[in-house]
């Protein structure tokens, strides 16, 4: 069930970027500034507006917007469909219910095991002390 975030709700800016490219990384502005309101956004559910904003970590600011940079090749398509991937991978990641922990119960073996270590330590323990009068 992979949550689809519609355009309207992204706004992308073009910013110029460093490394390769030359001469171009001086003139063309490729790298891509990807911005989700998490908070005030109607596609998400409640439970995976928390989820991500907990994954998004420091990419998430004070007011709710999560901001992806993408500047890792040299055209501005590359680097859009590369932030529109992390966004929908990060959003499908937060859509995922953590599955609730049951704990099991200790086996016989265990227990027995557990026990004899008990006694072994206290007899143990009790050598320590001052030897008695008898």
């Amino acid at each position: 069930m992979t949550l689809r975030i519609p355009d309207s709700e992204l706004s992308e800016t073009f910013v110029r970027a460093s490394g390769p490219g030359g001469q171009n990384v001086n003139k063309v502005s490729t790298a891509v500034e990807l911005r989700f309101d998490v908070r005030n956004s109607p596609s998400l559910a409640e439970e995976v507006r928390q989820r991500l904003q907990v994954l998004a970590g420091n990419r998430m600011t004070l007011d709710g917007i999560l901001i992806i940079m993408a500047r890792e090749h040299r055209t501005q398509e590359a680097n859009r469909a590369e932030a529109r991937a992390r966004l929908d991978e990060l959003v499908a990641r937060a859509e995922i219910a953590p599955k609730r922990r049951r704990p099991g119960r200790p086996t016989l073996g265990s227990k027995e095991r557990r026990l004899t270590e008990k006694t072994q330590r206290s007899s143990a323990k009790k050598l320590r002390g001052r030897p008695s009068e008898e």
